[in-house]
């Protein structure tokens, strides 16, 4: 027995991993205070932004908050409407939404709150769990609190990023076919039918089978109804940049036609008794917030499954509306906060008998258009809502039915991707075009778990093909040019790289499980080591925006990487991609490299230029049908020509050497201190500012 003892303590004591544990056990102790107390300001966003909240902002915030919550009220009813819950239970989803994003959010201009498509994946779990006896509500509330639940686990544990397995043609294809079934779903609202049975081809079918039976005073609603919106909206396109009006009138249309046409239901149905009103109304009675319960625990185990999809809906289209308007408005946002957000939200929602809720394309877009300067703005639509619920109810209840269905049908046209979508796909990528078309017509036609499931799984297996059936090419005598480029590509790193030089070598693949990571870590190469070009957008401390997050990234970047003076950091002049290793990309992999161009370009200035090093004719090939002009640089003449012009024209090098030695389309820089009182630096050069 001592033998033994011994030689285990001898194994311990040799033993490379034991020695790893320990030692890494001993400095996650020692780390940990400062790190969980880090982590735990994370996840309130706030307290690193209000302390830099300006009173100016305040009218903006206001205005902005009072006009989300003119838009939220009619649409958070339409959207109950298709999830076939009581309309209500609309409004339970939307007043808390927005408080709990003023403490959790990183995006200023995100909007939640219930969206169309959560709606509709909400009614599949009605439809299959309403014939058991639940209330539609609480299913749809059981939804929201696994909804909740995912979120949570996904969001504190920083693992969003497994919904980057989700491409982007799949996305499309699954939203497009969630549209078209959310607006033929109205249709049986919008003109007055009953019997229409569920699933886009009964749908279709009992629509014109029951046409002749459709109720006139319903469709006169709906249709002018529709009419109205349309009209109104066109106003906003036509006119909308040059007069304020216009642009107020297409915003607010949704608002309108509610009122006016719930004023009309109030007097043409009031003398009447409920069941002889002349169309269709809400008939909501529901006065202020109802009180809070636990769901059922039997529905929650029947609504776990249902759920998914509900989810990963949600919480994709969130985190891709936060990022995009985050970089449309110069500040950083965080997908896993988002996702905390999006779980938090979802389950204390899930007591109130809410439905789930997300972040809204179009609110967010009128939101940044109201020129928002922080999530305060959600308190003020807060108290709009809560106004709305304890106020208003005798007047929600005469809305008409036909009414919401049109905003409905207006609103989720935008949401059906364009035939030039699907045709980029099929030039792009003939795998990327199968998995958008399995994701459209399996959702369209079976259920949205099975669309999803089935895009997802084809790109999971097309990848795996790929690594199993690896082309290799064989080299002989008489592919002598070959061996050449073979070994000029095998010079790799030339002996010198100047410093406003900036060369990332990919390792791997770059497509869509990945792009998103790739895309932060060329950018965030870029904001580490080199400074950026003053602007309005990358300038000192006060003339940042309301957001931290950026600035505290970047900071910890920089102090990972040793740099203490950030003065003394170089412009970023040249950026050289190695494509050497890289065999295969696809389509959502290039949308990632325009934004790449986008922000680089944005941050060190119009006059970056970007280049392509060792890029494999497939590759290449793959750019071109995407639509981008790869331009042959011959640097052993050495290159005068200017610079290609265009986030989407880039110049193609054999290697990095070769990438790196032409300097000739590469600005000079001229360094002027600018301090305060000088006068304007000359333009075109490289302008550097101090405070003195």
């Amino acid at each position: 027995m001592s033998k033994f003892v011994e030689r285990a303590k001898q194994s311990f004591r040799t033993d490379h991993t034991w020695d790893r544990v320990g030692r890494y056990s001993v400095i996650g102790a020692k780390a940990a205070p400062a790190a969980a107390a880090g982590y735990l300001l994370e996840k309130v966003p706030i307290v690193g932004w209000l302390p830099r909240y300006r009173p100016r902002w305040l009218i903006s915030d206001v205005i902005a908050g009072l006009t989300l919550a003119v838009m939220l009220i009619p649409q958070s009813l339409a959207y109950a409407a298709i999830a076939t819950i009581p309309v209500e239970y609309g409004l339970m989803a939307s007043w808390l939404p927005a408080t709990i994003y003023a403490f959790m959010g990183t995006s200023k201009d995100l909007s939640t709150g219930p969206t169309s498509l959560i709606g509709l994946l909400t009614s599949e779990a009605v439809h299959a769990l309403e014939p058991q006896g639940y209330r539609a509500q609480d299913i749809a509330a059981c939804v929201a609190l696994w909804m909740g639940v995912y979120g949570i686990i996904l969001g504190f544990l920083k693992l969003g990023f497994l919904l980057e397995f989700i491409s982007e043609p799949v996305l499309t294809g699954f939203i497009s076919a969630a549209a078209i079934i959310i607006g033929s779903g109205q249709v049986k609202n919008l003109i007055g039918q009953s019997d229409i049975g569920d699933g886009f081809a009964a749908i279709v079918h009992d629509t014109f089978a029951t046409l002749p039976d459709a109720d006139g005073n319903t469709a006169a609603i709906g249709v002018t109804g529709i009419v109205m919106l349309c009209l109104m909206q066109h106003i906003g396109t036509r006119w909308g940049k040059k007069y304020k009006v216009a642009w107020l009138v297409s915003i607010l249309r949704a608002f309108a036609v509610l009122v006016l046409y719930t004023g009309i239901s109030y007097a043409v149905n009031k003398d009447r008794d409920s069941d002889d009103y002349l169309f269709a109304v809400t008939k909501m009675t529901q006065r202020g917030i109802i009180p809070p319960k636990v769901p059922e625990s039997a529905l929650i185990n029947k609504t776990a499954t249902h759920a998914i999809a509900a989810f990963i809906a949600a919480a994709v289209e969130h985190v891709a509306i936060a990022r995009a308007f985050g970089a449309r408005g110069n500040y950083l946002t965080d997908p896993s906060q988002e996702l905390c957000y999006l779980g938090v939200t979802n389950f204390v929602n899930s007591f109130f008998n809410a439905m789930g809720v997300g972040g809204a394309m179009s609110r967010t877009a009128v939101n940044a258009q109201c020129n928002v300067r922080s999530p305060l703005s959600g308190f003020v639509t807060t108290g709009a809502v809560l106004i709305c619920l304890y106020e208003l109810t005798d007047a929600l209840y005469w809305i008409p039915k036909a009414t919401l269905a049109a905003i409905v049908i207006t609103a989720i046209w935008p949401l059906i991707g364009h035939w030039r979508t699907y045709y980029g796909f099929w030039r792009t990528s003939l795998a990327d075009f199968i998995a958008a078309m399995l994701a459209f017509w399996l959702t369209l036609f079976v259920n949205s778990e099975t669309g999803i499931g089935a895009g997802v799984g084809w790109s999971v297996v097309y990848y795996l093909l790929r690594l199993a059936w690896q082309r290799t090419q064989s080299i002989g005598s008489n592919s002598r040019s070959e061996i050449v480029r073979s070994i000029d590509a095998a010079r790799g790193m030339p002996s010198n790289i100047p410093d406003d030089v900036r060369v990332f070598r990919f390792n791997e693949n770059v497509f869509f499980p990945n792009a998103t990571r790739i895309k932060a870590q060329l950018v965030d190469g870029v904001k580490t080591y080199h400074a950026p070009t003053y602007s309005s957008a990358n300038g000192a401390e006060a003339d940042r925006m309301w957001s931290v997050v950026g600035i505290q990234r970047v900071k910890k970047l920089r102090k990972r990487a040793g740099i203490t003076d950030v003065d003394a950091l170089p412009p970023i002049r040249l950026v050289i991609m190695d494509f050497s290793k890289v065999t295969h990309t696809d389509a959502t992999a290039l949308h990632a490299m325009k934004e790449v161009f986008a922000e680089i370009k944005k941050y060190g200035g119009k006059d970056v230029e970007i280049r392509f090093a060792a890029c494999q004719q497939n590759v290449r090939f793959r750019f071109e049908r995407a639509g981008w002009d790869m331009v042959d640089a011959d640097s052993s003449s050495g290159s005068d020509s200017p610079a290609p012009e265009g986030a989407k024209t880039v110049r193609c090098y054999r290697n990095v050497a070769d990438a790196v030695t032409d300097r000739g389309s590469v600005m000079r820089e001229d360094i002027n201190v600018v301090v305060k009182g000088d006068e304007t630096p000359p333009e075109g050069s490289a302008e550097h500012r101090e405070k003195v």
